[in-house]
């Protein structure tokens, strides 16, 4: 499972620009399966990827055409896929997103995720013996009528606060 730490994201999208080239050999934002949310009002930038989470909501496709692989990454069948974009509205934190004709989100790059090698601050790493997924009821209810995007930044900007309130506790520790 990828394990994502924001309190080391320095913001260089290093992870999105592998990311993307890894699977279209092209560079830029919008062709990666990882976003890096600016949550400027905190001063803070939180990678949003998908995180295994044990709703699978986005299996709940109506073509049967996303599943979980041996790996637990999802894996979108490009002959059953229809582009309803049901598993776009379906994830809570809008980390599967249909961008040119395909629903683009995190595969772990076959075993060896991109971003992983990219992130020289180590906020993103993988650890396979993470059997425990995480749970997203609290989002999906929050995020229910919110685009992708919005999903994203919203869930940023929660974690964010989260960082921010700890980094300032622990400031005021004698």
């Amino acid at each position: 499972m990828l394990v994502i730490d924001a309190n080391k994201c320095s913001g260089c999208r290093r992870c999105e620009t592998y990311c993307s080239f890894y699977h279209s050999g092209k560079t830029g934002h919008l062709g990666a399966r990882i976003k890096v949310e600016k949550i400027e009002g905190l001063g803070i930038d939180v990678p949003v990827v998908c995180l295994q989470c044990e709703g699978h909501y986005c299996t709940r496709c109506p073509q049967n055409a996303i599943s979980i692989t041996d790996r637990g990454s999802i894996e979108v069948s490009p002959t059953l896929c229809d582009l309803c974009g049901a598993c776009e509205t379906l994830c809570p934190i809008g980390a599967i997103e249909i961008y040119n004709g395909i629903p683009y989100v995190c595969d772990l790059c076959g075993g060896t995720p991109r971003c992983i090698e990219a992130c020289e601050m180590g906020a993103i790493t993988l650890d396979p013996s993470i059997h425990q997924a995480v749970s997203l009821e609290a989002e999906k209810k929050k995020t229910k009528k919110m685009s992708p995007s919005q999903k994203r930044y919203a869930y940023a900007a929660e974690l964010g606060e989260t960082i921010r309130e700890n980094w300032i506790k622990d400031r005021r520790k004698p």
